[in-house]
């Protein structure tokens, strides 16, 4: 079972209001500086004059930019926790089925392929669209390749989705490799993870997938618990392994899908975000899924905010960021095999 560190007892186990009452506050704090701090300072009188000019910068530019953050790291860290359940891996990631290598392989090839007769305003409905449809095909396909006579293999699932993964990195170094300067820059950038405002369209799209993906995956606690057991015995206590199976997959394909669609590729949000908040609130999924998606906002908001005030005037790729935190995060999971559980199923 996923479980924290031997001898270690999560500090809000018993009081998860607590806790999550600390992390709003922590999330209004953070929030509150990234939308009053950059380039341009704001002042209080900003804030209730949209006409003004800093008014123009908070409403046009920095609130949509911090509102797409929060969305985005709410959808990754609560299907970072869902597919670390589904898969009873501490180290499990949505981007292990595919979806995010789909969604970037699609959008290298419309920006190589397209990238230099299409408007500029037209390649920004397209993009998004393509990297969503590319997730979700993808993913379609990992699953029908994962399926067996007792239903999805998760083992044969992770294995497929690493060739996925190797497949899609093999085509998207081939469309670099073929395309111009101006594509290959454009492509270099997406695939860092780009959180520059984009309007209000992003939020709007992300608010009508991914609050209904968020609340369903939600719901699902109680038999993630159960299926820890292990899937003969989530069987025996009434648990449809198979239609849970489903759901997960489908459900992290919309959430990631609809989050790289618009910002790309930012990883490792999924890997950290459940792990800290299971150190600190415990493995019951009934919590750790609603506090993983207040935390992996509270935690993309943070990185948003670094990555504009690190090197100011210029912003730094927020994928860049999450990376430098994930990579050794994810180096000492390896090199501490007790802790968590040592990945046991």
């Amino acid at each position: 079972m996923l479980n924290v560190p031997e001898g270690v007892s999560p500090p809000f186990r018993h009081s998860p209001v607590l806790f999550r009452g600390a992390v709003i506050l922590g999330l209004a704090v953070v929030c509150s500086v990234s939308l009053s701090v950059g380039v341009f300072d704001l002042s209080p009188s900003d804030w209730v004059d949209p006409q003004s000019d800093g008014g123009r910068v908070l409403y046009q530019l920095r609130l949509p930019h911090l509102l797409t953050a929060l969305l985005v790291g709410a959808l990754l860290g609560g299907t970072g926790a869902a597919a670390q359940g589904l898969f009873r891996n501490p180290l499990a990631d949505p981007s292990l089925i595919g979806v995010s290598a789909g969604a970037a392989l699609a959008s290298v090839t419309l920006m190589v392929v397209a990238g230099a007769v299409l408007e500029p305003g037209v390649m920004k409905l397209l993009l998004p669209a393509a990297a969503f449809v590319g997730g979700l095909l993808v993913t379609v396909l990992v699953v029908r390749l994962s399926r067996t006579f007792s239903g999805i293999s998760v083992t044969t699932l992770l294995l497929t989705g690493m060739a996925v993964n190797a497949i899609a990195g093999a085509g998207i170094g081939a469309l670099k490799y073929l395309s111009d300067d101006v594509a290959l820059r454009q492509a270099s950038f997406w695939l860092l993870g780009n959180l520059t405002s984009q309007g209000w369209l992003p939020i709007i799209v992300l608010i009508v997938v991914g609050f209904p993906v968020l609340m369903l995956l939600c719901r699902e606690g109680r038999e993630l618990n159960l299926l820890l057991l292990g899937v003969s015995q989530a069987q025996l206590v009434g648990v449809d392994v198979q239609a849970l199976q489903r759901r997960l997959v489908l459900l992290c394909a919309l959430g990631v899908g609809c989050a790289v669609a618009f910002v790309g590729l930012v990883g490792f949000v999924g890997l950290i975000v459940p792990h800290l908040v299971r150190l600190l609130c415990g493995p019951d999924n009934r919590y750790l899924l609603p506090h993983s998606i207040i935390f992996g906002a509270l935690f993309m908001a943070l990185a948003d905010l670094l990555s504009r005030v690190l090197i100011s005037p210029a912003q730094l790729p927020v994928g860049i960021l999450t990376a430098l935190v994930g990579g050794p995060f994810f180096l000492l999971l390896l090199t501490r095999g007790r802790a968590f559980g040592g990945g046991r199923a």
